[in-house]
């Protein structure tokens, strides 16, 4: 049996190992594979089973690869895949469906960190020499902020919602909750569940943690930025396609925010005319927020936990 792995250089750069995957069958792993169908049909060759992270596999390709009975999605979202399509041709699709949520969660505190202290720049600035010169024992070249005391709202309120709500009570930050599901029982003194207006209206840092969707796409655009404080900061850790990113980079551009913290955009690689790239207090990671060696393998390991599952007649995280 033939397995192949179209793009595995994201989950595994050379610090974790494909031999669990390899047991399984004759395993052939390409670091990446070019997003033209031409290149995606070839690299499949006659394997049976077939892992993608952001490679798409459409109807086109689908049709024209008779011999792939599986496809594992090395991700959660699994969008890249025609599922109607492999339902079509009966093919079974799997997905990773929670790996990273204690990781991202710890990256959205460490981005909102990140913008209340702006540590990065402080560390080039005393590099540079600012300190060596500097006439006083102490200096910052911008604002300084306690949490304790701010709120955060919340947009989205599934796994990583949940993890960051956790770590948000840990720093005293008062929680804003915008969700298509209320939950009752979950709130307390310190967090309550809002309209989406409540929220933008009167949170310090609005972080979005909801999927992407026909309702959620371009939530965060120039009406909602300015139902917000001038003083408030957002945070996308979750999908690029959230935010309206001319709006984002003209609200920032035009101080009617302070600040942005974005590990997602629109097209990723990243380019070299997204707006947000220029974009005043505006601080961009490279999609990383899932990416720590530990994240990376919980989803290695479930996605052979799912491979074996299917080849037992058993399958599980099953999406089509």
């Amino acid at each position: 049996m033939k397995i192949v792995v179209l793009d595995g250089y994201t989950l595994n750069p050379g610090d974790i190992s494909w031999n669990a995957l390899a047991e399984l069958g004759d395993l052939k792993v390409y670091d990446r594979t070019s997003y033209n169908s031409k290149s995606i049909i070839k690299n499949i060759g006659d394997a049976t089973i077939v892992f993608t992270n952001k490679t798409t596999l459409s109807h086109e390709i689908l049709a024209q690869v008779p011999s792939v009975k599986y496809i594992g999605v090395l991700a959660t979202g699994y969008n890249v895949v025609d599922t109607e399509a492999a339902k079509k041709y009966s093919i079974t699709v799997t997905n990773i469906p929670d790996y990273s949520s204690g990781a991202v969660a710890q990256f959205t505190m460490a981005l909102l960190l990140e913008l209340s202290h702006q540590i990065g720049a402080h560390n080039i600035s005393v590099k540079n020499g600012d300190w060596v010169s500097s006439k006083d024992f102490s200096y910052w070249n911008s604002p300084l902020i306690e949490l304790a005391g701010k709120t955060i709202g919340l947009i989205g309120f599934g796994k990583i919602g949940k993890a960051t709500a956790k770590l948000a009570t840990a720093f005293g930050l008062k929680i804003l909750v915008y969700n298509r599901t209320k939950y009752d029982e979950l709130e307390t003194e310190n967090l309550n569940f809002v309209t989406l207006d409540e929220l933008l209206q009167k949170s310090d840092f609005v972080s979005l943690h909801c999927p992407l969707n026909k309702q959620t796409e371009g939530i965060i655009n120039a009406k909602n930025i300015l139902k917000m404080k001038k003083t408030a900061m957002l945070i996308n850790t979750s999908r690029g396609p959230l935010v309206v990113e001319k709006d984002l980079a003209n609200a920032l551009n035009s101080n009617n925010l302070k600040g942005a913290a974005v590990d997602v955009i629109s097209e990723e690689p990243m380019q070299k005319d997204n707006p947000l790239l220029n974009a005043k207090h505006c601080i961009i990671t490279p999609h990383i927020a899932w990416a720590s060696k530990e994240a990376r393998l919980r989803l290695m390991n479930t996605a052979v936990g799912n491979l074996k599952a299917y080849l037992e007649n058993n399958p599980i995280n099953v999406v089509s």
